[in-house]
């Protein structure tokens, strides 16, 4: 019986002293928690890396309306350059909303970090957001591959995100400029941008972005015309016997298909439009009674 009561006792002693420990791992945690740095404005540097351009003044202007009532609920994160400085790892937009606000300091977490693992972060975190557009995600992916020298591999293992899903974003960056702005503006989609790059025509890609502003295609639409021209390609490719001078016609740029089926609606007949290499060519203009002639010459005249 006293044996029992002897392990009774060191099972309690052992449950007290883990209870004990429990209670101060709780609790020093909570102080690491409830511990975050409130630092001055004036002692944060702009983080050098910062991944993104663009900053939505209305949408900090609400932010800072926010801030005044409600104060930041989400620290930024800084990294100590020494013992007065600090430099922004992330957090750019809260920083300049509590500028705005009027607030002299700002809650943030300090970090140990190099100048790559800054970078790495930054660009990270700016990512997870949902307001960035299409094209600052690319550059973002590009970075990511280049600066932090990752691979594709890595760095989908790191956003949790599907490798073809990083080579899909990667693939707009090879775009026309103008297409790449316009996506960056939300004035064409993800979807249309994916169905312009399987067409390897920069002048054709134009063409039909600025139709797709013009006439609201759909993604569909843009789908069907890059096939038709692909389908076009091929067999003015593959004819046999063809002299180059017939593959050139036939093989006429998006541009001038569009102006070839514009002008045969306007005058109500078959037009062929021919085009060499320098620039130069023809119009045919059909018409299949004399009747028929004199009416073409009215729409001319």
């Amino acid at each position: 019986m006293s044996k029992k009561l002897d392990l009774g006792k060191g099972i309690r002693a052992l449950l007290e002293n883990m209870d004990a420990e429990t209670s101060e791992l709780v609790e020093k945690t909570r102080a690491e928690v409830s511990s975050t740095n409130f630092i001055s404005l004036e002692a944060i540097e702009i983080n050098p890396f910062q991944p993104r351009a663009d900053f939505d003044e209305e949408a900090l202007q609400e932010l800072a309306s926010s801030i005044k009532v409600h104060g930041i609920i989400q620290p930024v994160t800084v990294r100590k350059l020494n013992a007065t400085k600090y430099q922004l790892i992330s957090g750019e937009r809260r920083l300049r909303a509590a500028k705005i606000a009027g607030l002299k300091e700002i809650p943030a977490y300090v970090r140990n970090a190099n100048d790559q693992e800054m970078l790495e972060i930054a660009l990270i975190e700016n990512i997870q957001r949902e307001d960035l557009n299409a094209m600052e995600i690319s550059i973002h992916f590009r970075r990511l591959l280049d600066e932090c020298d990752l691979t594709h591999e890595q760095l989908a293992d790191r956003l949790g995100k599907n490798r073809t899903t990083i080579t899909n974003f990667l693939r707009l960056l090879k775009l026309p400029p103008d297409i790449q702005n316009g996506l960056k503006q939300k004035k064409i989609t993800m979807g249309h941008a994916r169905a312009l790059i399987n067409l390897d025509d920069p002048v054709g890609q134009i063409a039909i972005y600025k139709d797709i502003i013009q006439r609201n295609l759909t993604v569909r639409d843009v789908e069907d015309i890059v096939r038709d021209f692909q389908n076009s390609k091929s067999k003015s490719a593959g004819g046999k016997g063809l002299s180059q001078k017939t593959i050139q016609s036939s093989h006429l740029p998006y541009e001038f298909r569009k102006i070839q089926d514009e002008l045969s609606s306007n005058l109500g007949t078959r037009v062929i439009v021919k085009r060499n290499k320098t620039g130069k060519g023809e119009i045919v203009i059909s018409f299949f009674s004399d009747d028929d002639l004199y009416r073409i010459k009215e729409i001319l005249d």
